[in-house]
């Protein structure tokens, strides 16, 4: 044999095992990060009990909302005549979505109350403290499920049900009698740095307005301004931001000189959307997290004041995520002691506790938006009060 080909083996030889040993490295740290290293029969079995006791809980609170939904509202449907496919279709599928999301920490709570207060009283929980294992160590199947839970809630919430809303908050207002807002009078913002749009009256419905006027600063001076008689909103355009202006007339203004133009219709591009001109009741539970976040940032750079209801939705939605985990420390910390009497106090105990959650959630948001409390603040405030509670709770659990 030749040496080249002596030489050939021995470094594809090398090469294999170098390899080997990578894939030892690689498939070493796999079994540490593997779940099922971290996670034992006894974690997979809370886990169970957790995630199914939560849908289970959904359902029949959900269940029982819906009959209650349906006989306060057959009348209404009757009246304005709503198809059978509509009510379901429309209504009630986006329905239960939103309530179901918006009451989670609520499901949560319940759950873990029902099933912790159950193992609790089968000695179960005694059993596994007993073996040495400490409280700290028995919540972690309780935090890998409020991980899943609000990976899910917030996903839910920020992404896939503002869609919905818009064809539910629809449905309302053709047969719930529910009037929204179409219309605006006096509208005046700024659409662009020193471009002060105003509109007389602007009906969303045909999304056309009149009485427009379009003002240009230069170094706070007057350079254009462009009025017209009817501005109607390009709803086919393939980009956003197209008018089509009636009967306009344009004055520019350069020192003491004056140019004026003048014109039947013209297509323009204004830096407004219909959205920003009229404003309604829920408008903010329609918007996904990004057009929020674009919508809060676009209206703050026009010095609007109107943003504080979008702001505390926007906060809202990550601090709901995080409850989760607080109320569910809170709940298991209170169930997980064996005593008499059966589950009864702890389940009356965790709904009050998380109907002053609610509670506080929606007087903070009121608050922030009457009175100009920070929305971030008034997001968050319902998790940081019931976080001290969570940790007392937490200190005085059985180990």
């Amino acid at each position: 044999m030749k040496y080249s080909t002596i030489r050939r083996h021995h470094k594809a030889l090398k090469l294999l095992r170098s390899t080997r040993a990578a894939l030892r490295k690689v498939w070493g740290v796999l079994r540490l990060l593997s779940p099922s290293r971290m996670m034992k029969r006894m974690d997979w079995y809370i886990i169970k009990k957790f995630i199914g006791t939560y849908i289970y809980a959904i359902i029949l609170i959900i269940s029982i909302a819906i009959v209650f939904d349906v006989n306060e509202n057959l009348a209404k449907f009757s009246q304005y005549n709503a198809p059978l496919k509509a009510i379901v279709l429309d209504y009630y599928v986006n329905f239960v979505p939103f309530y179901a999301n918006l009451f989670s920490p609520l499901f949560v709570f319940i759950a873990v109350i029902f099933f912790t207060s159950k193992l609790a009283g089968n000695s179960e929980i005694i059993a596994m403290l007993a073996s040495g294992m400490s409280f700290r160590r028995l919540m972690r199947p309780y935090m890998v499920s409020c991980v899943l839970i609000s990976l899910v809630t917030f996903y839910l919430g920020a992404y896939v049900i503002p869609h919905g809303t818009v064809i539910r908050q629809n449905f309302e207002t053709m047969y719930k009698n529910k009037k929204r807002n179409t219309s605006a009078e006096n509208v005046q913002l700024q659409v662009g740095p020193g471009v002060i749009a105003y509109i007389q009256y602007y009906d969303n419905r045909r999304k056309s307005g009149y009485g427009f006027c379009l003002d240009k600063f230069e170094n706070k001076k007057l350079v254009s301004h462009l009025s017209a008689s009817e501005i109607q909103y390009d709803t086919i355009s393939d980009s956003k931001f197209h008018w089509h202006i009636t009967n306009w007339k344009e004055r520019r203004l350069r020192g003491l000189r004056e140019q004026i133009t003048a014109g039947a219709r013209k297509d323009t591009v204004i830096m407004m959307e219909p959205t920003d001109l009229v404003y309604s009741k829920g408008q903010q539970e329609t918007f996904t997290s990004p057009e929020l976040r674009d919508y809060i940032s676009k209206q703050q750079s026009r010095g609007s004041g109107n943003v504080v209801q979008y702001e505390v939705e926007y906060h809202k939605r990550i601090a709901s995520s995080f409850a989760s985990f607080i109320l569910t420390i809170i709940g298991a910390s209170l169930s997980s002691r064996k005593r008499k009497g059966g589950m009864g106090l702890y389940l009356g105990l965790g709904l009050v506790l998380s109907f002053t959650y609610i509670m506080l959630q929606t007087v903070s948001s009121t608050f922030a938006i009457n009175t100009g409390f920070p929305p971030i603040v008034a997001a968050w405030l319902p998790n940081i009060v019931f976080a001290v509670v969570a940790y007392f709770c937490y200190r005085q659990a059985p180990n």
